[in-house]
């Protein structure tokens, strides 16, 4: 069994690596970041003059950042790891990318909001709960 590990730069998102590199230590595991264009562009940069080519850059590199932060936990050490970054809504993306490479195991953090938060901003772990093509496992 392969497992995906959705991760951004959160805590949750720290936690659920973390989370698989101790409980899945004997599986491979994908390390997957889903670039948000909306979360990397400034106040300003709105529009049609967003050059979004370097949006999606910026959000390609703080990935590889994220990627050899959480490659340098203890827990990674001698276990099969790949990363890949995609370009997209978080929780279709995360769904998407799980189907089309037969994960049947999906581990990603949540920020646990709750109330009126969680309805004006959604819940990526939600959908992913609710969509995913296997098990998902939720690390707050």
């Amino acid at each position: 069994m392969a497992v995906l590990v959705a991760c951004d730069d959160s805590d949750p998102g720290r936690r659920a690596a973390e989370y698989a590199f101790h409980g899945h230590a004997d599986e491979p595991i994908t390390l997957l970041h889903v670039v948000n264009p909306e979360r990397y562009t400034g106040a300003f940069e709105t529009g049609p003059l967003v050059d979004w080519d370097e949006v999606i850059a910026r959000g390609e590199r703080r990935a590889e950042e994220l990627f050899e932060e959480l490659l340098e936990h203890p827990d990674a050490e001698g276990i099969d790891v790949t990363t890949d970054t995609i370009v997209g809504h978080p929780a279709r993306g995360i769904v998407d990318y799980a189907e089309e490479h037969g994960f049947d195991h999906v581990v990603l953090g949540s920020h646990g909001r709750t109330g009126v938060s969680r309805v004006l901003l959604g819940s990526v772990a939600e959908q992913v709960v609710r969509r995913a093509p296997g098990t998902v496992t939720v690390v707050r």
